[in-house]
């Protein structure tokens, strides 16, 4: 490799001279220049040719993008609508449960009350309605009273109302006049249908109610003789208004 060392550009214009040595000069640049056109077209093209075929491979990406964008809206919307229908259904069905109900619960009322034959003589204890207020251990309360005699008579009497419970782990009964400011007076009925008595009662600490209880008492008169009728009412706690209607 040491004759490679030795050439040089003036050995070979020595050797070949002036006109020769540029002859040969300009070949070697055409040969390196078309080697590098040749060279470039051929990355030229190569390169082209991923363009196009990564361009064809980003618009059908974009393709399947786009369909899949416009399931998803079409899922999204259907979705909605079945939500909306379903809300809808739901609303539905809870009114109509609701009416039915509450068609049903007048229907046996105003049967109690305008046909009797169907039901026990004398004075029934309807129900008893607990409706707790915003105060802590503050209660509304009402007791619906229906007569049901075939001849009816007005029933003139009074109600006794009491609460059952545990009272620092102790079993407790706390009488209404320890929990309202009721008097007899406002505890009195006189109806010859249906009367509903309604007052307010506040538990004392530390009480968790268990049962209700209610009686009407009708007292011995010239037009009605002594009665008492007794109920008890689970009291549930876990729910704010309370309705126990008697079976």
């Amino acid at each position: 490799m040491n004759w490679l060392a030795k050439i040089n550009f003036s050995t070979v214009v020595k050797r070949l001279g002036t006109f020769s040595s540029a002859i040969l000069l300009l070949v070697i640049v055409a040969v390196l220049l078309f080697c590098g056109y040749r060279l470039g077209n051929f990355y030229h093209g190569y390169q082209t040719q991923t363009l196009a075929q990564q361009q064809t491979r980003l618009d059908f990406i974009y393709q399947q993008l786009v369909e899949k964008t416009q399931r998803i809206n079409t899922l999204e919307v259907e979705l909605e609508v079945e939500r909306m229908a379903n809300t809808r259904s739901q609303q539905t069905l809870k009114s109509i449960e609701q009416e039915h109900f509450q068609v049903k619960k007048e229907l046996a009322f105003y049967e109690k009350v305008m046909a009797p034959e169907k039901q026990a003589n004398g004075l029934v204890i309807d129900g008893v309605n607990l409706t707790k207020s915003e105060s802590p251990a503050h209660y509304r309360f009402q007791v619906v009273l229906v007569q049901q005699l075939l001849r009816k008579r007005y029933a003139k009497g009074y109600i006794e109302l009491s609460i059952t419970g545990s009272l620092n782990n102790k079993p407790t009964s706390i009488a209404l006049s320890e929990l309202s400011t009721a008097d007899k007076k406002d505890l009195s009925f006189s109806f010859q249908y249906f009367q509903i008595i309604s007052g307010e009662l506040t538990l004392p600490d530390n009480f968790i109610p268990e049962t209700i209880n209610v009686a009407a008492i009708l007292p011995k008169s010239k037009w009605q003789k002594y009665n008492r009728i007794d109920h008890s009412y689970p009291w549930l706690k876990s729910v704010d208004n309370i309705t126990q209607s008697q079976p």
